[in-house]
This record gives structure tokens, C-alpha cells and sequence, in this order.
């Protein structure tokens, strides 16, 4: 990095000052998120000039990839299949009708909004923009207050979206012209990103949890080397895609699958399969916020110089109409109260999915690159200020209400029992509260 000795201390003076204050800061309405995001604006092309795109472009695309790599895998190895039909399969609403029209409208709204951008480059924004990071507004999710149908709902549309999506991303960037993958031409990306990819995937997270299972049985491995092996299993299935010209994402996110399914099977106690998992959910936090602190300094200080009333509008837009519409709609017939439906809808935060597509979207020299760079850089800061600053706030609110109505509606349907399996990742979680 461009006087690389300088940046280093710089990130690490960050990443140090707040873990000495994370605790107090926990109580306060400041998350993580809004500290490492304005540090990185400090230390960017705006500020210090420490950190910038085009000199940096290889250590800042090495470092989110890995991040984003690591939060597919253990957010794939966290859920399990019964989460996706708890409470009726609101999960499964959501990362389906859901997710559909959620990029939908996401597509039809940038149109009037962002002239200038081809059909597919708007496409591509809406798809960017559709993954949530329950992580970024942690409150909505573990507060006790709220009913444990809500945040399981929450938790696990947020473990899972940012994977779905992949193929939506990777398909509208092989439909614009002079793109990596237009290079591949739609039959072969298709081939090897949405198919060779999840079967390489597979492959690899099937033997992986197989083999861990086998040797855990035997007493071979030793507790310390459990989570190297679980890094090394996300970084082989993410580098088999890579190499075979697929998609790295998709084939560590089903590798993730596949690897908590053999290893469950072996009906090991949960606290062995949690512990293993637990190195590459911590690193993979620590990363993510790294990454927003890269966002910070290469996307959005460079994005506040260029602002708009579009860019802002759709911003606005994506986070509330292009979300909440969508959840409304996937979730008519649940029998949900009209409050719950908005809180869903609400707290859909953009975090690290989203920072990590638009960062490769850059890359790709794109017509209109610069212009869903601003575009996503002021959504996602706009998400990390919002429902940063209205969890736990909002969270209090909700559960206040659920409380009265409980108390009145003895057979409410958020009052349905289900077992709230949180995504562990406890760096992440601990760090945007």
C-alpha cells in the first residue's frame, strides 16, 4: 500500500483504540460500523491519503474477498435446514418472493433515478444493494424483548441472502460488455460460476466435514488445529472456484453446507462443532470491519465529494420502499401484526455483502462504475448510520409492544415458539452492537 508502513499503524491504532473502548461504546448509540467507517474516510484520499483505489487495488480486493469469504462459509455452516421452515417458513418468504422482488423494484426504481447506467449496469446496483448484514444493527436481533420468531426470521435471512444473491451479481456483471465474466460469454459463466462452482463446493465442504468428522471420532485432532482446519477448508473451496474461472463466493457459501451437514451427522456434542467454527468467525468479523473501514476511505469519502439529490434519493429508496415493500409482500398470509411486518422491513441493513460487490464492481473499469460506486457507498453509510442509531431504540419500542399485545391477543402469531440459533461470529456481533 502507498506508504504501507504508515497505513498499517494507522488501521491498527483504529482497530486498537476502539477494541479499548468496546465496551463502553456498546452502551452508546455508536456502533463499531460508524467508527471504523469515519476513521477510514479520515485516513483516505479525502483525509490523509493513506489509503487509495488505484494504488492499493490488489492488498484491499485480497483483504474483503477473504472477509466475505469467510462470513459465506460460517454463516452456511451456522444455519440449518429447520431454520428455514421455523415459524412457518418466514426464512424461506424472505430469501425467496422476497429477495425476487426485492431487486425487482431495487431495477425498476434506478431507472428514473440513475440516467446514464445501461439496463444491466441497473440491474446489477439493485443486486448489490438486495443483501442484508443483521450485524450492523445487532440490537434488532438480541434483544430479549423482541419475540424469538422475529429475530430467528432476521437471523437467518441474513446469514443466507448475501449468498443468493451471487448468482444474480454474477449474471447481470456477464451481461454488460468488457466485464471478467462477459469475457467467459453467459453459456460459460453459467457453467462454471452457478454450476462447476457449488459442485466444487461440495465437493470439497462434503470430504472436508467428512474427513474432520472421521478424525474426531478417532481422537486425532487436536482441539487447537479444529478451527485451522475449518480456514483452510473455506479457502480451499474458495480457491478450486477461483481457479477453474468460477465464482470463489459460491463455492465456499455451499462448501459452508456441506461441511456443518457431514460433520453434524456425525452427532459430535454442539459445543465441538461450535468451537471448531469459531477462529474463522472471529477472523471473518474482524475482517468485515476492516473492509468498512476500507469502504470508508476508497468508496464513500471519495463518493461525498460527488453527491446528488438521485443518489441520495435512491438511497433513500433502497432502504426503505425497495425493502419494506418487498417484506410486506412475501410476507402476506403469515398472520403477522402490521408492526412486526415493518420491523422486519426495517431492519434490512447493507453492510459487507453490498461493500464487497461494489469494490469488485470498480475493478471492472465499468461505463458507469464510478456512478454505483457513489451509489452504494451512500446507501451503505446511510445503513450503518440509521440502523445503528435506531436498534436498539427501535428494539425497546417493538418489544414494549409485542408485551401489550401478547397480553390482549393470547394466540399472537409472533408469539409462535422457535429456537433462536444465532450466527455466532462473535467479534462481528460484539463489535456492531
Amino acid at each position: 500500500m502507498s506508504g504501507s508502513g504508515w497505513t498499517v499503524a494507522a488501521v491498527s491504532a483504529i482497530a486498537a483504540g476502539y477494541a479499548l473502548a468496546s465496551r463502553r461504546l456498546a452502551t452508546s448509540p455508536v456502533s463499531a460500523a460508524m467508527v471504523f467507517v469515519g476513521a477510514g474516510i479520515a485516513i483516505g484520499p479525502v483525509g490523509l491519503g493513506l489509503i487509495s483505489l488505484h494504488q492499493d487495488a490488489g492488498p484491499l480486493r485480497t483483504l474483503v474477498e477473504a472477509a466475505l469469504t469467510l462470513v459465506l462459509f460460517t454463516d452456511a455452516t451456522s444455519v440449518r435446514p429447520a431454520d428455514l421452515r421455523s415459524g412457518g417458513a418466514l426464512p424461506g418468504r424472505l430469501l425467496s418472493v422476497g429477495l425476487v422482488v426485492t431487486i425487482g423494484v431495487g431495477w425498476l426504481l434506478a431507472w428514473p433515478l440513475l440516467p446514464g447506467l445501461t439496463v444491466w449496469e441497473l440491474a446489477l446496483v439493485a443486486a448489490i444493494l438486495a443483501p442484508t448484514d443483521a450485524a450492523l444493527g445487532k440490537s434488532a436481533i438480541s434483544d430479549p424483548r423482541v419475540p424469538g420468531l422475529v429475530r430467528q426470521t432476521l437471523n437467518v435471512e441474513s446469514g443466507l441472502n448475501d449468498g443468493l444473491v451471487l448468482p444474480f451479481f454474477v449474471l447481470f456483471l456477464a451481461a454488460i460488455p468488457h466485464t471478467s465474466y462477459a469475457h467467459q460469454g453467459m453459456a460459460d459463466t453459467f457453467w462454471r460460476s452457478l454450476l462447476l462452482s457449488p459442485a466444487l463446493g461440495l465437493a470439497v465442504g462434503g470430504l472436508g466435514g467428512l474427513l474432520l468428522h472421521l478424525s474426531l471420532r478417532h481422537d486425532w485432532v487436536a482441539p487447537e488445529w479444529r478451527p485451522v482446519y475449518v480456514l483452510a477448508a473455506a479457502a480451499a473451496a474458495y480457491a478450486l472456484a477461483a481457479v477453474t474461472h468460477g465464482s470463489g463466493f459460491i463455492g465456499a457459501w455451499v462448501a459452508g453446507f456441506a461441511f456443518a451437514y457431514a460433520l453434524r451427522r456425525g452427532e459430535h456434542p454442539r459445543h465441538v462443532v461450535a468451537d471448531t467454527t469459531e477462529l474463522a468467525e472471529d477472523l471473518g468479523g474482524l475482517l468485515a470491519m476492516l473492509s468498512l473501514l476500507l469502504f470508508g476511505a476508497v468508496l464513500l469519502g471519495p463518493a461525498l465529494q460527488h453527491l446528488s439529490w438521485r443518489i441520495v434519493g435512491y438511497a433513500v429508496l433502497s432502504l426503505t420502499v425497495v425493502r419494506m415493500l418487498p417484506v410486506a409482500l412475501a410476507l402476506t398470509g403469515s398472520r403477522l401484526k402490521a408492526a412486526t411486518v415493518a420491523y422486519i422491513g426495517w431492519f434490512g441493513p447493507r453492510g459487507l455483502a453490498s461493500v464487497v460487490f461494489a469494490l469488485l464492481v470498480a475493478e471492472e473499469h465499468l461505463h458507469g462504475a464510478d456512478l454505483i460506486s457513489r451509489v452504494v457507498a451512500i446507501t451503505v453509510a446511510l445503513s450503518v448510520l440509521l440502523h445503528g442509531a435506531t436498534a436498539a431504540a427501535f428494539a425497546a419500542r417493538y418489544g414494549h409492544w409485542y408485551e401489550q399485545a401478547v397480553a390482549t391477543t393470547p394466540d399472537l402469531r409472533e408469539r409462535t415458539t422457535t429456537p433462536v440459533t444465532s450466527r455466532r461470529r462473535r467479534f462481528h456481533s460484539a463489535a456492531t452492537d
